[in-house]
């Protein structure tokens, strides 16, 4: 809708795995309908690049999508540290929500540092992790990038595995889970028409959540 040519990677190329839990009626929204039926959609989604394949130089934003599959390779692939390490030095917007941010996890600044070290950053929580059941994972969001020095924040409401909250951080825009993924590609786009400076930080925590 915003004009933006979007392209598909994932860390190996091919067709990318769709859990099939995430498209019951209690995750499913309309956005989603929307996009199973766009068979340029369905054609990326079974034809991605791989990764290490792509020339991030040329993309203006990376976006790290959720979902617990990706606490299985994200922060285990090599590809994916280098891309987002030299997207960031570039100065291209970098998002991500729920598990999305696992993307970050060996990524490093232009400091040689890591990437998320200093910078307030969300994902899913470890509570929300476990209730959720999905305690298996080989990565939670929320260990990891507290390991790493990130000043992680969120929401927290009793027996709401889906409390949402986003963040801007410069260059970087991080959401809690799935709800927040409109709100982190409007930050993203926003940043992007406005080239803001690293510098400029903007959170925002959605009425009731």
């Amino acid at each position: 809708d915003a004009g933006m040519d979007v392209d598909l990677a994932s860390p190996q190329g091919g067709t990318i795995p769709v859990d099939p839990l995430s498209l019951k009626p209690v995750l499913r929204s309309p956005a989603d309908d929307r996009f199973l039926a766009d068979d340029t959609l369905k054609a990326k989604v079974s034809g991605s690049l791989a990764v290490g394949d792509v020339d991030i130089d040329s993309y203006d934003l990376v976006y790290l999508a959720g979902g617990w599959g990706a606490a299985f390779d994200f922060g285990f692939s090599d590809d994916l540290a280098a891309a987002v390490t030299r997207a960031n030095a570039a100065g291209a917007v970098i998002g991500g929500v729920c598990h999305g941010p696992l993307g970050l996890r060996n990524a490093t600044g232009v400091d040689g540092r890591p990437l998320v070290e200093g910078r307030t950053v969300t994902a899913v929580t470890d509570k929300q992790v476990h209730e959720l059941g999905i305690d298996s994972t080989p990565h939670h969001p929320e260990t990891e990038l507290r390991a790493l020095g990130a000043d992680f924040e969120s929401e927290h409401a009793f027996r709401d595995p889906f409390a949402n909250h986003w963040v801007v951080d410069g260059n970087l825009v991080t959401g809690q889970n799935q709800n927040a993924g409109p709100m982190v590609a409007r930050e993203m786009m926003a940043l992007v028409a406005a080239n803001e400076p690293a510098g400029a930080r903007r959170r925002a925590t959605p009425a009731g959540g």
